[in-house]
Order: structure tokens, then C-alpha cells, then sequence
């Protein structure tokens, strides 16, 4: 298994118990990563699928029961504000940060006749505004902190598609594609790579049963893509042995056909 031991990851966006984000924090601590995770509830409760109140709690008792060191804050990405709290708040209490997950995201429904402006700032704001600006924060200050070169990761979760429901949605994980590479060559001299995992649909609880027995088919394994599917991945390109992937985007989604 990768070992991250020594190294302190964020990851934002772990909000619920059945996340993504949740399983990425799980799987990094079980290779000895210390976890600093951001979350930010009121979006699962008024546009996401569900609200966890006390799950954040909960997430660093269970990280701590691992034997690694945990802290978490409540973050909107947003706010202006946010990507330099977010850094402060794991420099006070986990040190330089040398992972990056850039999970936390917005998502609502917006088709030709419901996207309207204001819908696709807020987009841009969480998607591509915060989680850019936060990744240059990280950068900045793994760069103080390693003035002689070390190893960093910085991680996008993307998607895609032809899905005219999400437009705002889609528009912005392309944005995010289109940076990976670019930003790869800016960061390789500091030995930060920067890599794109676009999970394909992954049953973290918004897929209901009729949307279930639709999508199985275009599974070829035979089954639904688990948040732990894309935990394994990023907990690889985490870790030393993916140094030389840089600048890739990922489909790690089983295969799925409805692309």
C-alpha cells in the first residue's frame, strides 16, 4: 500500500458519511496521511442530498481512532476569504500542507430554460474561483515550506458529459480540465504534480432506485461506482510512486458507457 506517512492532506467537500470526500479522507489516513477536511452543510441541506450536522465531528474522532492527526473546519468556497482560512487553519494546527483534494464542489440543476446568471457565478465561484484560488494558496505555501523541492499533490475531481440538465455544473469541471494541464507545467519545478479524477457516476446517495436500475447497464463490471473507487486512485496519485504523473485527466469510472 502507498505510505503517506509524514505527509498532511486537505480535502475539501466532506460534508456526509456516504461522500466522496469522506472516503478520500478515509483512505489517506489508512496510509498514515494526517487530515485537515473542510466541509460546509448548509449546501447539502438546501441543494445537495442531504444534511449530516454532526458527521464532521464524527469523521475526526473516526480519523484519530486510525492513528493519524485530524482537524476540520466548516468552509465556503465561495467566500473570498476561504482559500487563505482554509491554509491558516491546517498551518495552526497540522503544519504545511503537501496534498491538496479539490473535491468540494456546487452543483444545480441548470438546462437551457432554468440557467440563468446568477446560477452560473455561483458555479464559477465554488468551481473554478475558489478551488483555484485555493490551489495557489497551497502552492505558495508548500513552496515556503520546502524551499529546496519536495513532493506535492494537488488533485481535481471533474466530470463530464452530455447531460443537459447541468450545464453550469459540466461548464465548470471543464474549466478545471482545461487548467490541469497548464498548471502542471507552471508547479513541476516546485514537484507538485496536478492530476484530474473524473469518477464517472458514483452512488454517494443521490442515485435513487429508478436512476439505478438506469444506469446499471452501462456499467459493464456489473455494478454501480462506489465512493471508493475514486478513494483507491487518489490515494495512489497521493503518493510517491505517481511523481511522474502530472498534468493527466483520469476516467476511473468501471468503464461506463453513457459518456
Amino acid at each position: 500500500m502507498t505510505s503517506l506517512c509524514g505527509k498532511t492532506a486537505i480535502v475539501t467537500g466532506a460534508s456526509r458519511s456516504n461522500g466522496i470526500g469522506t472516503a478520500i479522507c478515509l483512505a489517506l489516513a489508512e496510509a498514515g496521511a494526517d487530515i485537515f477536511f473542510t466541509h460546509w452543510i448548509p449546501f447539502d441541506g438546501a441543494e445537495g442530498i442531504g444534511m449530516e450536522e454532526e458527521w464532521p465531528q464524527r469523521l475526526k474522532e473516526r480519523l484519530i481512532g486510525m492513528g493519524v492527526r485530524a482537524s476540520h473546519m466548516e468552509a465556503n468556497l465561495e467566500d473570498d476569504r476561504a482559500p487563505k482560512r482554509i491554509i491558516d487553519g491546517v498551518k495552526s494546527t497540522l503544519g504545511t500542507p503537501d496534498i491538496l483534494i479539490n473535491n468540494a464542489t456546487f452543483c444545480a440543476l441548470s438546462g437551457i430554460r432554468t440557467l440563468n446568471a446568477d446560477l452560473l457565478d455561483t458555479h464559477y465561484n465554488v468551481n473554478n474561483r475558489g478551488t483555484l484560488m485555493l490551489s495557489l494558496e497551497f502552492a505558495r505555501e508548500f513552496e515556503k515550506g520546502n524551499p529546496e523541492g519536495g513532493e506535492g499533490r494537488i488533485i481535481f475531481m471533474v466530470s463530464g458529459g452530455p447531460d443537459p440538465d447541468n450545464l453550469a455544473y459540466i461548464a465548470t469541471k471543464g474549466a478545471l480540465k482545461a487548467i490541469t494541464a497548464p498548471l502542471a507545467t507552471g508547479l513541476a519545478p516546485l514537484g507538485i504534480t496536478v492530476n484530474s479524477v473524473d469518477p464517472g457516476p458514483t452512488d454517494s446517495g443521490w442515485i435513487n432506485e429508478e436512476m439505478g436500475k438506469a444506469f446499471l447497464p452501462m456499467f459493464p463490471m456489473g455494478r454501480l461506482g462506489k465512493p471508493e473507487d475514486a478513494a483507491k486512485l487518489i490515494r495512489f496519485l497521493a503518493g510517491s510512486d505517481s511523481q511522474w504523473v502530472t498534468g493527466q485527466i483520469i476516467e476511473s469510472n468501471g468503464g461506463f458507457l453513457g459518456k
